[in-house]
């Protein structure tokens, strides 16, 4: 009768490539994201050197991500908070 060590060796070594397989698509991805970030920061770093306000910039970009109803929602709500202390 055959032994079924074999199996569970081989069902163990295709469970450690899959998860090999795993890490290194995450660490190929980290380090596509960092390269993206760079090229971000230079993108922010060429707006400023012509002068643009990179704190502004960003809040663009983030607003921009926003749903419209959500956008809307959050400049409500800071006029009414801004309202309340009176500013």
């Amino acid at each position: 009768m055959a032994d079924g060590s074999a199996s569970v060796d081989g069902a163990t070594t295709i469970a450690a490539d899959r998860l090999r397989s795993f890490i290194e698509r995450v660490e190929r991805l980290e380090e596509e994201k960092a390269a993206i970030m760079n090229d971000v920061k230079e993108v922010y770093a060429e707006a400023k050197g012509e002068g643009y306000d990179v704190k502004t910039l960003r809040q663009v970009v983030r607003i921009r991500k926003m749903d419209r109803a959500d956008r809307q929602e959050q400049e409500a709500l800071l006029e009414l908070y801004l309202s309340a202390i009176g500013e």
